[in-house]
């Protein structure tokens, strides 16, 4: 499934990112990465989360709060 990324979401250290994106099936989901700035390999995922689907976009910016509270700061 193709998907497009409608929100990326950093932290302020730039060092975590959610992304919340659309399912070409119109489903939403998101993922979790990070990266090790001095280490330049660049994100990585870490949640296992993007099999995970919701019916909106709303939905599934509630569940990525769940798993990264950093970002309800």
């Amino acid at each position: 499934m193709k998907k497009r990324v409608l929100q990326s979401i950093e932290t302020p250290e730039g060092d975590r990112c959610v992304d919340i994106f659309v399912l070409d099936t119109g489903l939403f989901g998101f993922e979790i990465y990070r990266r090790d700035t001095e280490a330049l390999t660049g994100w990585f995922a870490t949640g296992g989360y993007a099999d995970r689907t919701f019916e909106t976009e709303n939905a599934t910016l509630k569940a990525a709060r769940r798993y990264a509270p950093w970002l309800s700061k």
